[in-house]
């Protein structure tokens, strides 16, 4: 693999591979580089990639951190505050490294929005950060048009055989707006209107319309806690009012909260809170105890999607 890092900025490769044999040879040829130079690492894949790494002959796993991505990084949104974030805050000094693998082919086609724009918002949660990140991609499973977007939201690309250029169609933004896709609500979904002096019956309606939906007593309290958060950001942040409505659909309950906000940071969630920083934790606690977490949001207001599997 051509060395892909640079002293003191941000890079983000796509690794685009077709076989198991080119997978595990530029995987360990980014890995056997930072080793090299000493550089913190961390590996956050599907796992039947993970084992494939972790016991291909010649890894060397001593001080390199191994996650599943489909655990840690379930939720797309939570990806680079806890696995990225987490692990890059961890080491300040110098250049860290990771392999990061946040799309494969079990991916559902509502998860997928909020994996194009994390890769998208990648770039701007790192800039000027001395990190690289790899994000292999799968040519034989992934359809065509998540491999397009890849080339869009990474800035260098590299072959199967380790050969590295620059994308010609790379645009973050474009990807980050283009998924920023209405949501649309079920006509059948009920929903409850309400504002400051509702919020203790609106989580009550939540609830008991979770209950009556099939939710496990163990994930109430990630309801309850979710939904606290994103109505009383209504309230306060929202324009004073919101409405919130709880449906299911394939296997999973949805909640949906529209109030009248807009959300001008792209990173709204996904980035950890400053020491001492008053606000900004609400919605990324939405995205660390739920399943997936969809967003809309225009100048006219925001609409805040969760899931938990029933």
């Amino acid at each position: 693999m051509t060395s892909v890092t640079t002293s003191d900025a941000f890079v983000h490769p796509a690794l685009f591979y077709r076989t198991e044999r080119e997978y595990i040879q530029q995987t360990l040829a980014f890995l056997k580089e930072g080793l090299a130079q000493h550089e913190p690492m961390a590996v956050a894949v599907p796992g039947p990639n993970l084992e494939l790494i972790k016991t291909a002959p010649g890894a060397d796993g001593e001080g390199i951190l191994f996650l599943d991505m489909t655990e840690v990084g379930l939720n797309p949104g939570r990806i680079i505050p806890r696995v990225l974030r987490g692990f890059a805050d961890g080491h300040p000094e110098g250049r860290v490294r990771i392999i990061g693998e946040p799309i494969w082919a079990g991916r559902s086609e509502t998860e997928y929005p909020a994996c194009a724009q994390h890769e998208a918002l990648i770039n701007v949660a790192f800039e000027g950060r001395a990190v690289t990140i790899l994000c292999p991609y799968d040519e034989t499973a992934l359809e065509p048009e998540v491999l397009a977007d890849a080339r869009i939201t990474h800035p260098l690309v590299i072959d199967g055989d380790g050969q590295q250029k620059e994308s010609d169609v790379y645009d973050w933004r474009a990807i980050a707006d283009r998924y920023n896709q209405p949501l649309v609500r079920p006509e059948h979904a009920p929903a409850f209107s309400y504002g400051r002096q509702d919020l203790p019956e609106v989580r009550r309606f939540a609830v008991a319309r979770a209950v009556d939906l099939g939710l496990t007593e163990e994930r109430l309290e990630d309801l309850e806690l979710s939904v606290a958060e994103l109505t009383t950001n209504s309230v306060v942040h929202g324009g004073g009012r919101g409405t919130l409505a709880v449906w299911a659909e394939h296997g999973r309950l949805v909640c949906e909260v529209h109030d009248g906000g807009r959300l001008s940071d792209s990173l709204a969630g996904r980035r950890p809170p400053e020491p001492g920083q008053i606000g900004g934790r609400g919605l990324m606690l939405v995205h660390y105890v739920t399943d997936l977490v969809r967003l809309h949001t225009t100048a006219e207001g925001t609409t805040v999607r969760f899931y938990l599997d029933l």
